[in-house]
C-alpha cells in the first residue's frame, strides 16, 4: 500500500471507519477527530514555565526553540510583551514546538 501523503489513512476513534488522516469529522458517524500530538511536549509545563519564568524565555527552551529563547532572555521576554503573547498562545492551544507541532495535550 502506498503511504504517500495523499493515501495516508486513519481510523475513526469512535466508530472505527477508515478515513483520510486530514479529516476533521468522521464521514461515517460525524465525530470530531482530535489530532494526534506529534510532540512529547505538554501544555501545562509550558504554561507554568511561561507564567513564572516567561521573561527569561524558559518555556521556549522547553519546546526546543533555543534561538528565540536566547532572544527572550536578552530582551527580558520582549519587555514582557512577547512573554504575555506566548502565555496567551499556550493557553489558546496555538503554541508550537521547534518542529511546528502544536502542543495539544495538557499532561
Amino acid at each position: 500500500m502506498d503511504q504517500s501523503p495523499q493515501f495516508q489513512m486513519q481510523y475513526c476513534r469512535v466508530c472505527g471507519k477508515q478515513m483520510h488522516q486530514s479529516a476533521q469529522y468522521c464521514p461515517g458517524c460525524g465525530a470530531v477527530q482530535t489530532p494526534v500530538s506529534n510532540t512529547d511536549k505538554r501544555i501545562l509545563p509550558a504554561m507554568l514555565l511561561c507564567f513564572f519564568f516567561g521573561f527569561l524565555g524558559v518555556h521556549r527552551f522547553y519546546v526546543g526553540k533555543v534561538g528565540t529563547g536566547i532572544l527572550q532572555l536578552l530582551t527580558i521576554g520582549g519587555f514582557g510583551i512577547w512573554a504575555l503573547i506566548d502565555f496567551i498562545m499556550i493557553i489558546a492551544g496555538a503554541f508550537t514546538d521547534k518542529e511546528g507541532n502544536k502542543l495539544t495535550l495538557w499532561t
